[in-house]
């Protein structure tokens, strides 16, 4: 029996070094920790014992399906971006087989990004993204959870100026957190500090 299952921001030191501890021991990605705003939730079953790791973090500064579904300009990107958070890792611990977790896990976690994003850095969260990299993943967790697949990166990285990287290639999910969304990347809110 694993219920009834918390999902809590790690905090406190010892949360947040069981956190980074997880990721650098269990994900397949590399991991040295988190920079700029980011909210990491570590997901418990009812004994406290860890079962997962969620990380959001900054969006990705450009992403052309991405931008086209908001619709925003070039400046409202520049003064709005901070309102998207990107779930830069996800990690179900690889001993915990529970039907339907990930996607429970996903679901949950937005439910209260926002408002733990307020808390922690004065502004709240309208739309969330991810990147499912193709060869390992199929993104079903994410359709489960409801976000929206709107196509996939072109394999050359955030950081290729050249045009010459490749790196594999993602899908790209999204899910909105509010219905009005648009109208409020593209102008009407607060700006980010």
């Amino acid at each position: 029996m694993l219920e009834p299952l918390s999902i809590l921001p790690a905090q406190s030191p010892e949360e947040l070094a069981l956190f980074d501890w997880l990721l650098w021991r269990y994900h397949y990605l590399p991991y040295s920790g988190a920079g700029g705003e980011n909210i990491k939730y570590l997901a418990f079953d009812c004994h406290a014992r860890p079962l997962a790791c969620l990380l959001y973090g900054a969006a990705a500064w450009k992403l052309a399906v991405r931008d086209q579904l908001i619709g925003w300009s070039r400046a409202q990107r520049e003064a709005n971006l901070c309102y998207v958070a990107n779930n830069q890792r996800f990690l179900i611990l690889p001993w915990v087989r529970v039907k339907n977790l990930a996607s429970y896990l996903l679901s949950a976690s937005l439910w209260m990004l926002s408002a733990n994003w307020q808390l922690k850095y004065g502004h709240p969260i309208y739309l969330a993204e991810t990147f499912v990299e193709c060869e390992r993943f199929r993104g079903t967790c994410y359709r489960a959870a409801n976000w929206s697949w709107l196509g996939q990166t072109q394999g050359r990285g955030r950081n290729d100026r050249s045009r010459l990287s490749r790196v594999p290639i993602k899908d790209i999910y999204v899910r909105a957190l509010c219905k009005d969304f648009r109208q409020r990347l593209t102008g009407g809110g607060q700006r980010c500090s």
